[in-house]
């Protein structure tokens, strides 16, 4: 399965990022393979409609799962429509949320927000 995860940095140690749309990387990770990419977002500097296209960018990549915080409706019904799951985060740890993504221990994300449609933060 591969998986996508919003992180701050380009290391696996990185902490999990608080915004999908504004993160500056994204990991894509195999969870067969156990191959880690690390992709800049290049939606963070938009001045609106940034988890629309960073949306586009985990759809691109073809995934499978994306485990994150949290996801404005935007964005969501993007990810939704490709037939990608949508998780929730246990905390800011790589390697806990993909532990738990195997284990079959991560709640599906339900709580989508209205996203913040220009007003600066995430």
């Amino acid at each position: 399965m591969k998986v996508a995860i919003p992180v701050n940095d380009k290391s696996m140690e990185a902490s999990v990022s608080e915004s999908f749309g504004r993160t500056p990387y994204y990991l894509i990770y195999d969870t067969e393979s156990k191959e880690s990419v690390f992709l800049d977002n290049s939606a963070i500097a938009s001045q609106g409609g940034a988890g629309i296209k960073a949306a586009q960018i985990v759809v691109d990549h073809r995934v499978n799962a994306l485990i994150t915080p949290r996801c404005g409706e935007n964005a969501a019904e993007i990810i939704q429509a490709a037939n990608i799951k949508l998780f929730k985060t246990i905390n800011d740890s790589i390697k806990d949320n993909l532990a738990a993504l195997i284990e079959g221990k991560l709640a599906l994300l339900e709580e989508i927000h209205a996203g913040f449609h220009g007003h600066g933060g995430n």
